[in-house]
């Protein structure tokens, strides 16, 4: 009996595509760093990239947007992975041109690895602007509108292609705002006058931002890239100011000074990159980067002094000022990163070279009736090299990672300041002629183990040494005149400070993160004030040292429909003066406390809440400070399928959100606050359309994965690198 044949048939069938939604916490705690994931939230619709920083964890913007971290100035501010050349005034006016809307994430990095440049006593502020990975055509466009005292606008669009051999990308954004700020000083002078100064500033901002490129895949191994980014902003203020003078025995005002000025002029940046990555199977990858960016600036200030009598009606005298300070600055860098596995570990070394040269010229011109007087002209040239090279190891033994790196660096400066000022009871010209040329090469090492047997409880032990350099404006001796009783004096004798920092941290169940760190800092620099005569002048100086304890705790917690993340920094600093000229011996204890709650409230809807408190604090080892808080609220909705969002928000809704400060280190009594547009309403629209599937083969995968490392500025972690 034979068996009948059996014959088995395909049936045609079709696997459904799967669709794998993931969404970042808006707060990332790492050993070394924290990742606000800036996209991802509602309250930082419509804002920039100084307002972000004001209300991040540990960070503390001052009343003259210096930034500090846990305590400590001389914060590095990187754009992509590169370092900025700005600092002070020039910075702070960049990250206000810069869009949360262009903006995917801000790291604050506390203890970088040797990989890293030494520039930054308090670690590393990266931000990372978006660039899309998805494969396929997509884009997306946006709009946005908020209103305080004034209105404001924004708006973009971004393009991305890619497929296994190319992805371009670009984007462009537009922002206009006007903001009205207000400033409160009182002063005595070392003399027998008290100044109580009023004034309101309206700042406007127009700026356009964009950011484009290509990268090639070549092969597995093989990738190039290029890209160009900037930013073009026209810039101006209106400030009006009304300053009562009294004398001070008394107590009674005796004259009245108003000084409405005005202001216009614009801040051009414009970056280029050409980059190189080999990376193959058995663990070799080298990273080559060249780069060149110009930062120009312009700005024509009008000032009239109108001093009158007690009543303010009868004028006594006048003086009108009109200022120009046209400014350029050229950087120009190359950089290499090569790694590879060695005994047991992972070996890397490089090296980067990088050259600055600005130009920047002051001048001032005395209105007397229909003729203009030049009565203050500067030219400061200053050029700085710095070349650097390092080494980094990190192993993995049993239960321990172990990290070692030593960096080093060779600074060249050279400035150059010539020019003169009309002295007016001589009736000449006084000149002035500096040169300024350094030579110095610092050694920075950094370590870090990490005891990682139990994943759910690691420890890391690390320390670094980091420099902070004073910037270009900071080292120019010329005086420049901000009113008829206040100028500013560069100081040329202005030298580094550094940092020793040590820190233990413990990472629980993946979630609880705590850190302990202390830091010394020798040298410090900051901006002071004094007085000459009845004339106050503002400049820097090293005047102290310090010491700085601090404790931060870092916790997401997530129920359901509802998520929430906190995070308390407490730090305790001791400033110990050591200028002759400056007493210093303060101690401050301060804390602030950071935390966003998110409601899931449907499949559609979401809400948040989030706010930050500081405690009163030092700002750069001289003005002592009240507490400074703020909460905002917000609610974002779904819309088109999915495609589209708009995000609703009230910002600093208690009207909390004022500073004020006081001094009284240099003989004379100074009190200062002030205020801005805080409390305002925003809405933004986002509409994403075309392919949203993300394919990766191999080399793509490992390609997108270069791509965030390229961005976190070359990837090595310093304290504690953690194993997945």
């Amino acid at each position: 009996m034979s068996t009948p044949s059996l014959q088995l048939n395909k049936l045609a069938s079709e696997l459904k595509g799967v669709t794998v939604t993931t969404k970042k916490p808006i707060v990332e705690v790492k050993a070394d760093r924290t990742i606000l994931n800036v996209e991802g939230t509602i309250n930082s619709t419509g804002t920039d990239a100084l307002e972000l920083l004001r209300k991040s964890p540990g960070v503390t913007v001052d009343k003259d947007d210096n930034i500090s971290l846990s305590g400590k100035n001389g914060v590095q501010v990187y754009i992509d992975g590169k370092p900025t050349p700005l600092s002070g005034s020039d910075l702070a006016n960049y990250l206000k041109s810069l869009q949360s809307s262009q903006i995917e994430s801000i790291e604050l990095i506390t203890n970088p690895s040797a990989k890293y440049e030494a520039a930054g006593n308090a670690g590393i502020i990266n931000i990372r602007l978006k660039k899309n990975k998805t494969f396929g055509a997509n884009g997306s466009v946006n709009a946005g509108w908020n209103i305080g005292t004034y209105a404001k606008y924004n708006t973009g669009i971004a393009l991305n292609y890619r497929n296994k051999k190319f992805n371009l990308f670009g984007n462009y954004n537009y922002n206009n705002n006007l903001n009205q700020n207000r400033l409160n000083l009182y002063r005595t002078s070392s003399v027998d006058s008290s100044f109580d100064q009023r004034s309101i500033i309206l700042n406007k901002n127009e700026s356009h931002g964009f950011k484009a490129g290509v990268d090639y895949f070549a092969n597995s191994k093989n990738t190039f890239g290029v890209m160009v980014n900037g930013n073009f902003s026209n810039t101006g203020f209106d400030n009006t100011s009304k300053t009562n003078i009294a004398y001070m025995p008394s107590k009674v005002i005796d004259r009245v000074l108003i000084a409405n000025n005005s202001s216009d002029g614009y801040r051009h940046n414009v970056n280029f990159n050409a980059n190189y990555r080999f990376a193959d199977t058995s663990g070799h990858e080298l990273n080559v980067d060249a780069d060149y960016g110009f930062y120009n600036s312009a700005n024509n200030q009008y000032q009239p002094n109108n001093t009158y009598d007690a009543s303010g009606t009868s004028l006594k005298s006048q003086e009108v000022y009109n200022t120009l300070t046209p400014s350029q600055i050229d950087i120009y860098s190359v950089k290499a990163d090569y790694e590879q596995n060695f005994k047991k570990g992972r070996l890397g070394y490089g090296g980067k070279l990088s050259y600055v040269k600005t130009g920047n010229t002051f001048q001032r011109f005395f209105q007397n009736g229909a003729a203009s007087i030049e009565d203050n002209h500067n030219n400061f040239d200053y050029k700085e090299n710095i070349n650097a090279g390092y080494i980094n190891y990190n192993r993995q033994f049993k239960g321990v990672m172990v990290q070692a790196g030593l960096r080093a660096e060779n600074t060249h400066s050279k400035g150059h300041s010539v020019g003169f000022r009309y002295d007016y009871d001589s009736g000449t010209n006084v000149l002035i002629d500096s040169l300024l040329d350094r030579n110095y090469t610092d050694l920075f090492p950094s370590a870090a183990v990490t005891f990682n047997k139990n994943p759910m409880k690691q420890w890391s032990f690390s320390y670094s040494r980091r420099i902070d350099r004073p910037s270009y404006q900071n080292l120019n001796p010329f005086e420049f005149n901000l009113d008829k009783y206040t100028f500013q004096r560069g100081n040329p004798n202005l030298q580094p400070q550094y940092t020793n920092s040590f820190g233990i941290t413990n990472i629980y169940k993946y979630k609880l993160t705590t850190s302990l760190n202390y830091s010394h800092v020798s040298d410090v620099f900051t901006t002071i004030p004094k007085s000459e005569g009845t004339k106050a002048f503002i400049t820097n100086e090293n005047v102290a040292s310090q010491d700085i304890v601090s404790l931060n705790v870092s916790m997401p917690f997530q129920y359901k429909w509802y998520s929430l993340f906190f995070n308390v920094n407490t730090y305790y600093s001791k400033f110990k003066g050591q200028s002759p000229n400056y007493h210093v011996d303060v101690d401050v204890f301060s804390f602030n406390l950071y935390a966003q709650q998110t409601f899931k409230l449907s499949k559609t809807t979401t809400g948040e809440i989030s706010g930050f408190y500081t405690a009163p604090s030092i700002w750069q080892g001289a003005f002592k400070t009240k507490q400074l808080g703020s909460m905002d609220v917000g609610v974002q909705q779904l819309i088109l399928d999915g495609k589209a969002t708009v995000k609703a928000s009230v910002t600093d809704v208690l009207n909390t959100f004022h500073w004020s400060a006081t001094n009284n280190t240099t003989g004379q009594d100074v009190r200062v606050n002030g205020g801005w547009e805080s409390r305002q309403f925003r809405i933004n629209f986002n509409y994403r359309f075309g392919n949203s599937k993300v394919k990766q083969s191999r080399q793509h995968k490992s390609s997108i994965e270069e791509e965030n490392q390229r961005t976190q500025g070359g990837g090595g972690l310093g304290g504690g690198q953690q194993q997945k």
